[in-house]
């Protein structure tokens, strides 16, 4: 999930307020712990989503890489080595926690997918005065950018094993084999980053976009503070 150009409620708002609805509703999803306040966080999530004018669809796609370990905890604390073989009650903490994650991941993406790497830069720059806030920045900017880069190397990489047949290859040289690719991938890109730096006269404080809050921006962040207060309030 990377940021694309748009015209949706959420790429109208201000970081600020996409950030402080991300950290409450974080909160309230791990303050809800029931199946009925986990519904009602879908039903938030979703609107989300459909406000980043997202697919839930596509953006499970694009976690395809977590959804493996979210499935997988609940089935191991589940898994009895004798009858019954599985045990319903024990997986059901495991899951509600799993589920939660998801849907925390499922806001997250619809932030990233509005928010342009500057403003985030901008909004944590000045949530966090000073030096700290401009490593931070600096940090949160790398991030954004570097990431789907690597994973675009490691996607291009097992597409060209599977090209050559690599997919035959037993399951531990596989993984080998993208994990060796990948490392070296990501060497030559931090190298590549240093030199860049170097060549754009990197600086602490760059000149970062203008940020503003009108009162779409006024009524998120109002909601969001409501949503995290009535969520530590339970």
């Amino acid at each position: 999930m990377r940021y694309e150009p748009g015209e949706s409620l959420l790429h109208a708002l201000d970081p600020r307020s996409k950030l402080a609805l991300q950290v409450a509703f974080a909160v309230a999803a791990f303050a809800h712990t029931t199946p009925r306040g986990l519904a009602a966080l879908t039903l938030l999530a979703l609107g989300v989503l459909a406000a980043a004018r997202l697919s839930p669809v596509a953006v499970v796609s694009d976690l395809r890489v977590v959804l493996p370990f979210l499935v997988l905890a609940p089935l191991v604390e589940g898994a009895r080595l004798g009858a019954p073989w599985f045990d319903v009650a024990a997986a059901r903490f495991p899951a509600l926690a799993a589920y939660r994650v998801l849907l925390v991941l499922l806001v997250s993406a619809a932030y990233v997918h509005t928010t342009r790497t500057r403003q985030s830069r901008a909004a944590v720059q000045w949530l966090v005065p000073g030096r700290v806030g401009q490593l931070l920045g600096m940090g949160v900017a790398l991030v954004f950018r570097f990431v789907p880069v690597l994973l675009d190397d490691v996607r291009r990489s097992r597409a060209a094993m599977r090209a050559r047949l690599g997919s035959e290859r037993p399951l531990r040289d596989r993984m080998r084999l993208v994990a060796t690719s990948g490392l070296n991938r990501a060497f030559a890109r931090a190298d590549a980053l240093a030199v860049a730096l170097q060549a754009r006269c990197f600086a602490y404080n760059p000149t970062l976009p203008p940020l503003s809050f009108d009162r779409r921006d006024w009524v998120v962040t109002l909601s969001a503070f409501a949503l995290a207060v009535g969520a530590l309030a339970v």
